[in-house]
């Protein structure tokens, strides 16, 4: 299931953004698969869409980490879900991804703004 719309103006994710998103996301507290999809989307405001043909590749490869954990419960309306959770090494990585992200966008910052605008 997907929750991509055609022609969609949202932003595509990075290879390794959509790691360290659900990271985040977890730190917040347990969820299920589609609950972290859409935490992500409405914090974003709707700009980053999260593709379950993506989504649940990356909670398999952080739980493979031992970063994640994650066991069978219900959701709210009642149906069979996998709900994840963060470890202790999992909260610890939150810290250090955050880190990596603010560094990247700095350096990015940088390099778009030097030599002032295109074009001119």
């Amino acid at each position: 299931m997907s929750t991509q719309e055609p022609h969609s103006d949202r932003i595509e994710l990075l290879q390794g953004t959509l790691d360290v998103l659900i990271l985040k996301t977890l730190a917040l507290g347990r969820r299920h698969g589609q609950g972290i999809a859409r935490a992500i989307e409405e914090t974003s405001g709707d700009e980053f869409l999260i593709d379950h043909g993506s989504l649940y590749p990356a909670l398999k490869r952080l739980e493979k980490r031992g970063w994640i954990v994650a066991e069978w419960g219900v959701s709210a309306n009642n149906r069979r879900a996998r709900f994840y959770e963060l470890t202790a090494a999992g909260r610890a990585r939150v810290g250090v991804e955050e880190a990596r992200w603010h560094r990247l966008v700095a350096a990015m910052g940088r390099v778009l703004d030097a030599g002032g605008s295109a074009g001119g």
